[in-house]
């Protein structure tokens, strides 16, 4: 059974730091991305960042670049989000999901994921 368990969520100060973790498990496909989604009260989910298993290319959508970043530790079977410079507007519940094989679409696409995790809420005070 594949499980994807995220935490790392909290209360910050307005450019303070967090950083997410998510624990993949029961995951065993070659080819397979891992997307951050976040996704505030009364909005659409929104993709944050990709890290792809092809060639371990990341994606970032515009907001985060400079200050988020996605890493893996495969050992760990565990994908981090970097979260810097903390904004109010980067106040959300945030998923991590999982898509599996060879996808040519955009990964911040959140129809076509196959599994996702509960949640954990980042929230940013000003």
């Amino acid at each position: 059974e594949v499980q994807l368990v995220e935490s790392g969520g909290g209360l910050v100060q307005a450019g303070g730091s967090l950083r997410l973790s998510c624990v993949v498990s029961g995951f065993t496909y070659e080819d397979h991305a891992i997307t951050w989604f976040r996704q505030a009260p009364g909005k659409e989910r929104e993709g944050v960042s990709c890290i792809s298993s092809k060639d371990g290319s990341t994606y970032y959508t515009d907001s985060v670049k400079g200050r988020f970043t996605i890493s893996k530790d495969n050992a760990k079977n565990t994908v981090y989000l970097q979260m810097n410079k903390l904004e109010p507007e980067d106040t959300a519940v945030y998923y991590c999901a999982g898509l599996i094989g060879d996808y040519a679409g955009s990964y911040f696409d959140p129809r076509p994921y196959d599994y996702w995790g509960q949640g954990t809420q980042v929230t940013v005070s000003s």
